[in-house]
C-alpha cells in the first residue's frame, strides 16, 4: 500500500477531485442499485451474498455509494488490494498514488474533511456492461473551510456532478475512472 504524502495545500486540492464514488460515494439507497422491491433484489442491493460480501455489480455499486457517503466498512468487501484510481487531480496528479482499500478510504476521508456532510445521489441509473459499471451522480454538502484560494465562507452549500466508471474483477472493483465537474465546485467556492 502506498501512502499519499502531500503538502497541506495539495492535500486540500486532492479533496476536490471526487469520485464516488462514485462516489462517490453516492446516496446509499437500495433504489440506486435496483429499483425493484422483491426480496432477492433487496438482499442483492444490501450486498449480502453467499459469502457475506457484495458480488453482483449492482449490489457492489450500492456498497460503493455507501462507502462514498462515509460508511468506510464497505471498502474491504468491494475494493481489490490492487485497486487503482485514474483521475485528473487539481494538483496535477493522475490519481495513481491512490491504491488499494487503505488508499481509497484515506482519499475519501480527506474529501469528506472539507465537506463533512457530503452526500451523493444517483442522477442516472447505473449502467453495467460485463466487467464495467458506470454511474452519474450529484454531490451536495457544506463547505467546512480551509481550501487554498477559496473566498467562500465556511457553511457555504455546494452541489456538483460527476461520473464514476469502475472495472470489476473477481467480485471487486479493481480500477476506477472519475470525471467530476470541479469547475462547478471551484466556482461555488469562489476560487475562480
Amino acid at each position: 500500500m502506498t501512502d499519499i504524502h502531500v503538502t497541506a495545500p495539495r492535500r486540500r486540492a486532492l479533496l476536490l477531485v471526487l469520485a464516488a464514488p462514485a462516489a462517490l460515494g453516492l446516496t446509499a439507497t437500495t433504489a440506486a442499485a435496483d429499483t425493484s422491491t422483491t426480496g432477492s433484489s433487496a438482499r442483492a442491493a444490501s450486498g449480502a451474498g453467499r459469502h457475506g460480501t457484495a458480488r453482483k455489480p449492482k449490489a457492489m455499486l450500492d456498497a460503493w455509494l455507501r462507502l462514498w457517503n462515509g460508511d468506510y466498512t464497505q471498502a474491504p468487501g468491494i475494493i481489490s488490494a490492487d485497486f487503482r484510481v485514474h483521475a485528473a487531480l487539481l494538483d496535477g496528479g493522475d490519481g495513481s498514488a491512490i491504491r488499494g482499500v487503505d488508499g481509497l478510504v484515506a482519499w475519501i476521508g480527506q474529501t469528506r474533511a472539507a465537506f463533512p456532510d457530503l452526500r451523493f445521489a444517483i442522477q442516472v441509473a447505473p449502467l453495467v456492461d460485463g466487467r464495467h459499471a458506470s454511474v452519474r451522480w450529484t454531490a451536495t454538502g457544506t463547505y467546512a473551510g480551509g481550501f487554498p484560494g477559496a473566498k467562500a465562507a465556511p457553511g457555504t452549500e455546494v452541489a456538483f456532478t460527476g461520473t464514476d466508471t469502475l472495472r470489476i474483477r473477481d467480485g471487486r472493483f479493481v480500477e476506477y475512472w472519475v470525471n467530476s465537474d470541479t469547475l462547478q465546485l471551484l466556482t461555488q467556492l469562489k476560487v475562480i
